[in-house]
This record gives C-alpha cells, sequence and structure tokens, in this order.
C-alpha cells in the first residue's frame, strides 16, 4: 500500500496489516471498473487481498486497467445493459475466480440536459445503463454470490436533491438508493447486505463526457469543487475506501443503508 514499515510503530504496523487483511481471500466483481471511482475501489480491493474481475464496454480501457491493477485482477467487456453480457461475465467469474463475496454496482453513465431538450434516446441510454443495468447485475449475480455476501449499489448525491439539467440521471440514482433497501429485504434469508454508496462530485474522467473539450472539463470539475461546502472534489481513493467497509465484515450490522460522502453537498 505505498507505506514503509519500518517507519510505523507497533500499533500503526498492526493498524496497516489488518487493514491489508480485511478483504483476504475474497472474490470481488465491480462493475464499471477500469476507471475512476471503479478502477480506485479495486486497486483498494486488491491492496485488501482480494481478487477482482471489473467490467466495462472499451477492451483498451479494461486492458490499461489491467495493467495498473496486476495479476489479482481479471477484466471482462461486457455491457450492464446487456442481460446476456452479464450472464456470460458471471459465468467466467465462477469459472476462473469461483464463488463471488463482494458486487459493487458501480457502472453509470452522466447524461445531463434540460427537461425541454431531454431526448428519448438520452433518457432510454441512461435509463438502460444506471438503472436498468444496475438492477440486473445484482439479479444476474444471485447464482454466483456466496451466501453472506455484500453488494454495494453506487448512487449519487442527486438521489435526494434536486439540480438544473440532472432530472433523468438524479431520477436513476433514486431509483439505485430504493434498490438497496428492495434487494436488501429480498436477500435477507441468504444474509446478503445490499446498502448505497453516495458520492457527491469525484475528481474522475465523468467530466470529460459532459464538456466539449479539456478546458470545459477543467472549468466544470472546478466550479463544482467551490459548489461544495468544503470547496474541493472528492478523490475516488475516499470512495473505494468507503466500499471496502461496506463491502467487509466491519459492516455486517449495516444493511439497505446509504452512505454519503459528498462534501457536505446535499445537506449543508
Amino acid at each position: 500500500m505505498g507505506v514503509s514499515l519500518c517507519a510505523l510503530n507497533h500499533n500503526d504496523l498492526k493498524k496497516e496489516i489488518d487493514i491489508m487483511q480485511r478483504l483476504n481471500g475474497k472474490v470481488a466483481v465491480i462493475t464499471g471498473g477500469s476507471s475512476g471511482i471503479g478502477l480506485a475501489t479495486a486497486k483498494r480491493f486488491i491492496a485488501e487481498g482480494a481478487k477482482v474481475a471489473i467490467t466495462g464496454r472499451n477492451q483498451q480501457t479494461l486492458d490499461a486497467a489491467v495493467r495498473e491493477l496486476g495479476v489479482s485482477a481479471l477484466a471482462i467487456q461486457g455491457d450492464v445493459s446487456s442481460l446476456r453480457d452479464l450472464e456470460r461475465i458471471y459465468a467466467t467469474v465462477a469459472s476462473k475466480l469461483g464463488k463471488v463475496d463482494a458486487l459493487v454496482v458501480n457502472a453509470g453513465v452522466y447524461i445531463l440536459g434540460s427537461l425541454a431538450d431531454f431526448t428519448e434516446e438520452q433518457f432510454d441510454k441512461v435509463s438502460d445503463i444506471n438503472f436498468k443495468g444496475a438492477f440486473f447485475s445484482v439479479q444476474k449475480a444471485l447464482p454466483v454470490l456466496n451466501d453472506g455476501a455484500s453488494i454495494v449499489l453506487v448512487s449519487s448525491t442527486v438521489n435526494g436533491k434536486g439540480f438544473p439539467n440532472h432530472a433523468a440521471y438524479s431520477a436513476t440514482k433514486a431509483a439505485v438508493r430504493s434498490l438497496a433497501r428492495s434487494f436488501s429485504a429480498d436477500l435477507l434469508g441468504r444474509k446478503i447486505r445490499v446498502n448505497a454508496l453516495t458520492p457527491g462530485p469525484i475528481d474522475t474522467p465523468v467530466f470529460d463526457t459532459v464538456t466539449s473539450s479539456a478546458d470545459e472539463a477543467k472549468a466544470m470539475a472546478a466550479a463544482m469543487g467551490e459548489f461544495t461546502p468544503v470547496k474541493r472534489l472528492g478523490a475516488p481513493e475516499e470512495i473505494a475506501a468507503a466500499a471496502a467497509y461496506l463491502a467487509s465484515d466491519e459492516s455486517a450490522f449495516m444493511l439497505g443503508a446509504e452512505i454519503l460522502l459528498d462534501g457536505g453537498l446535499r445537506d449543508m
């Protein structure tokens, strides 16, 4: 984890070892794991001892991610809005890594537009990936999930607050938050926990997807950071740390709940 053991005192060393072993021996799947929050989460899980399968739609991006992640990572190309792709993804995970202990449903698209101008094509895309994709990413995983597994659904702070040009995106993320409750009730018999992880604006390539130039993306990121009470964007690693907690046994008493990490944006 980039820490010199000789620089740690005994208590710090014990804490570091405990963190590194928290996911030891576990198998995790992270959808949308080739960049941003998903990639940071994969790095954190591997650092804590897990074997990780990441998914994404772009094979080149997946290949680059695996080069970063190393031998504990498996990359599987696929689209979460395709049920056939999901079935193939989980079959591949089961054959290569075995049963799954943690599933992070992170794949999503960020599509903005005014209510008056939002198109049916935009609506279908954001719904198919963010909502349908989340729903069936869990359903199709059920045969390969261990009893007692942890599922983390990545939502967004806009699930509970209105912002201009975010209507469709916000609705899909509110649906994801709702799924954490309903899925938890459905899966109680298998002791599978489902929780929502809810970031605010995070420093990822997402700003490039809704702007037309690097300068516009940089300006949007700066503005979003200033909009938060803490006056900065969150780091992907901060979200990854929360995902690791939810995937671990330390969060065993947490069910159908939400961790909100948005720099105070929603509640201040």
